[in-house]
């Protein structure tokens, strides 16, 4: 049978798995492939359900088929698998090479999400689900040059409780670090590179919630032929490593994610960061009732992953007193207001025989309330450790600990007909408690973090925020005061909004347009803005009282400093995202062609016949996927190096605070 003929075989048949097609009908072969890595079942079963493609794709041993996925994959990948519009394209303007597509030489993944709905006010059920679509390219290493050199940094603004200000100045440490809360606009990879000289090393806690690349509705990174498994581990792998660069010797590293990736990024972060540095998995209760719309368990949780830089100087410190606990201090006396806890010892090794030394008489005397380890007059009672079975134990102190402390340490209470000795933990001495390996407070759901996010802006303007209330008790087990804290998947700007309400200086970064409306408005609302009464300023400040602002008693003020990575070849990609028909896209192709750097390889002019084929193609996000393949993604945003370049128009204001934040004297 000819080549052709079995490929529209294999093609139809692979159709009819509604996971290999996109909403049109199509055939994803990222789809097809993922499942062939993973040695899906269902695959092999209906590979090996027809002879002619058992034959060509597994090989017989002894009796036994045996597929082979490498035949098979570089079949799927092979340029004329798809013989339509869309390979004809690629082929006349140069995007593939060697017999195969671009992405199947690569080893960075860059994303660009070009649709991102915003759920309208006013509605009394989750009406809309949030949809973010990415144009995803993997470039290979010899196609990155100037890639993750540092950028021009450009747009400045300072906002403060007065509003936007222009930027004058960077504030630096007596160490030369810099002491600015930044948010940063632009591609989260490019902008880490940006930011790695100047705080490399300097980080204490990266906390990061990325895209959990699923199909469910929680999802943010929508599986389609553009996106799949392989690529976000890439995607991931290339954030990571160089993430890992800016964390301090003892900083810690924090991604939430849910079960899908799981595996696969817990085997990703043991290689870059080792497995000796795992600290803990931790599951976030945040849907107590269980999506019901899983197939077999209704998730009620996602996951946090703690990585340690370099554990064996790592400290986790523990969680402060909640409302709950606070008021089990029930007590109070000269020194302040206390709990108590049984003073006869609880668990293993208790009994006499185990720690015969804690096993001792005290004396108390109950018209003085004093207690003794010597009796002192007939009056006094005599107390021993034994439990209500009459079993001897221990006291949780020696006596010579329990003579110094015994003063303020200790109370005893009658409690029916016996006497019981209690030991004081004042609130003041509290040291916390460790945080456990489920965290289950009502508080950490997604609810809460929806209804802060609807108080804040009147509506639901960004779908599944993370509880600030998660980021603060992770903030506050991994961090102190002025540490540094950089969240480079910024989104609504939970993780910022926290760290700034509990005195951390923050660094976040976002590509999406949102970063304008959303994540910088909740910031503006967290440091306030002075209230103004007759035009003139008073101290009054109106700032954000919800989230955890009650709990750290938050009371506005600082300031951070937004900016963006000057863009040239993205200037196009965003053109790109917003076009609206084939004619637009074929109007920017032709500006493209003779105003951007285009990829070395792709042919510099437009030919007729490529147009048609581009046309023909049908599918518009199809067509903004190839036209954003042909720029050069070295020249997406300016380079430093290039700030003096007249073609690139960098104003003098931008000059002097590029050379201020990069230290080029």
């Amino acid at each position: 049978m000819p080549k052709q003929n079995f490929n529209e075989k294999l093609i139809a048949r692979l159709k009819t798995n509604p996971d290999f097609v996109d909403e049109s009908g199509e055939l994803l072969p990222a789809a097809v492939k993922d499942h062939a890595w993973k040695l899906n079942h269902d695959l092999i079963k209906f590979l090996l359900s027809d002879p002619e493609i058992k034959s060509t794709f597994f090989d017989e041993i002894d009796g036994h088929w045996v597929f082979n996925h490498n035949t098979f994959i570089d079949y799927i990948n092979e340029k004329n698998f798809l013989a339509n519009s869309y390979t004809q394209f690629r082929n006349k303007i140069g995007l593939n090479i060697d017999g195969k597509f671009l992405p199947e030489r690569g080893e960075v993944s860059l994303v660009w999400p070009y649709k991102d709905c915003v759920l309208e006010g006013g509605q009394t059920k989750e009406a809309e689900k949030r949809k973010e679509i990415f144009f995803n390219e993997i470039l290979a290493q010899d196609e990155i040059n100037q890639m993750f050199d540092p950028k021009v940094l450009t747009n400045w603004k300072r906002h403060t409780t007065e509003g936007e200000q222009d930027v004058t100045d960077i504030q630096r440490d007596d160490n030369g670090t810099i002491r600015e809360n930044l948010i940063i606009k632009g591609n989260n990879l490019i902008a880490l590179h940006t930011l790695k000289q100047q705080f490399r090393g300097q980080v204490k806690l990266i906390y990061i919630d990325p895209p959990y690349n699923t199909k469910s509705a929680a999802n943010t990174f929508a599986y389609n032929n553009t996106f799949n498994h392989s690529a976000w581990l890439t995607f991931m792998k290339n954030r990571l490593e160089v993430a890992k660069s800016v964390l301090a010797e003892d900083g810690i590293l924090v991604v939430a994610i849910d079960h899908h990736e799981l595996f696969y990024l817990g085997a990703l972060l043991d290689e870059i960061f080792s497995m000796e540095n795992r600290m803990g998995i931790i599951s976030v209760v945040n849907n107590p009732a269980g999506r019901q719309d899983a197939k077999f368990f209704p998730t009620a949780h996602e996951n946090m992953l703690f990585y340690a830089k370099n554990i064996e100087i790592t400290e986790l410190g523990r969680l402060s007193l909640t409302d709950e606990k606070r008021r089990d201090f029930k007590y109070e006396d000269i020194y302040g207001k206390y709990k108590l806890n049984g003073f006869m010892r609880r668990g293993d090794n208790v009994r006499k025989e185990d720690r015969p030394n804690l096993h001792y008489p005290i004396f108390y005397n109950e018209i003085t309330k004093q207690t003794y380890l010597e009796r002192q007059s007939d009056d006094d009672i005599k107390i021993f450790p034994i439990d209500d079975q009459g079993i001897e134990k221990c006291w949780r102190w020696g006596r010579d600990t329990f003579a110094l402390r015994k003063a303020k340490y200790i109370e005893v209470k009658k409690i029916k007909t016996r006497y019981v000795i209690y030991s004081k933990l004042y609130e003041d001495e509290y040291e916390g408690e460790k945080a456990k390996t489920v965290w289950n407070k009502p508080y950490y759901s997604g609810q809460t973090a929806t209804q802060g996010i609807k108080t804040l802006f009147g509506s639901r303007v960004f779908s599944y925020p993370k509880s600030p209330y998660v980021i603060r008790d992770v903030l506050e087990i991994t961090t102190k005061p002025g540490d540094i804290i950089l969240d480079f998947f910024a989104g609504s700007a939970t993780t910022a909004a926290v760290a700034h309400k509990m005195n951390r200086q923050w660094i976040t970064v976002e590509q999406m347009n949102y970063i304008e409306t959303i994540t910088v408005e909740r910031l503006k609302k967290v440091v306030g803005k002075k209230v103004k009464e007759e035009g003139r300023l008073l101290e009054d400040i109106d700032y954000d009282t919800g989230g955890i602002s009650k709990s750290v008693n938050w009371q506005g003020g600082g300031d951070f400093i937004y900016c963006e990575l000057m863009q040239y070849n993205q200037a196009y990609m965003d053109k790109i995202q917003v076009a609206q028909s084939s004619e637009e896209l074929v109007a920017l192709w032709r500006d493209i062609a003779e105003n951007s750097f285009l990829n070395w390889y792709v042919n510099a002019e437009v030919p007729e016949e490529a147009v048609n084929d581009f046309t023909a193609l049908g599918d518009l996000e199809a067509q903004k996927h190839l036209l954003a393949e042909l720029l050069d993604k070295n020249q997406l945003y300016v380079n430093l190096s290039e700030i003096e370049d007249a073609d690139f128009a960098v104003s003098e204001e931008d000059k002097v605070l590029n050379s201020e934040f990069y230290e080029i004297r």
